[in-house]
């Protein structure tokens, strides 16, 4: 049995499906202080934490470094501009038979899983292109 969230958590969670997008664990500070449901950063970073241990939230992590989490949704996969930082959701998922199988083989329970590709968008390319 799972065990009763608190309320930081359920706070976390409403602002989360309210924004329905990844959001840093500081803007989520700053809503909750925007919407008089001040909390302290550490109690922000403690809860998401926990909720990610639940598998109600994930975390990804962009090719600044930031980390921003969503709740946990159908697989996101992305196309990330290593210049420019852009980021390009793909819908395609070669992944689904590989977790079945990780499930089957090593009896470990899949929350979520991301898949990520790093390059040069179209834009990047042309500049690159152009500065040579």
């Amino acid at each position: 049995m799972k065990a009763q969230r608190t309320r930081s958590q359920e706070r976390i969670l409403d602002i989360l499906k309210i924004l329905s997008k990844a959001i840093s664990a500081q803007d989520l500070y700053i809503e909750l202080r925007n919407r008089d449901q001040s909390m302290g950063l550490a109690t922000v970073y403690r809860a998401l934490d926990s909720l990610k241990l639940d598998g109600m939230v994930q975390v990804r992590t962009l090719a600044n470094g930031e980390a921003v989490y969503s709740l946990v949704q159908e697989d996101k996969h992305h196309l990330t501009c290593l210049q420019c930082g852009n980021s390009i959701a793909i819908d395609e998922c070669p992944v689904h038979t590989l977790e079945e199988e990780l499930h089957k083989s090593h009896k470990f329970k899949v929350y979520y899983h991301m898949l990520e590709f790093f390059g040069l968008c179209t834009q990047c390319q042309k500049e690159d292109e152009s500065q040579k």
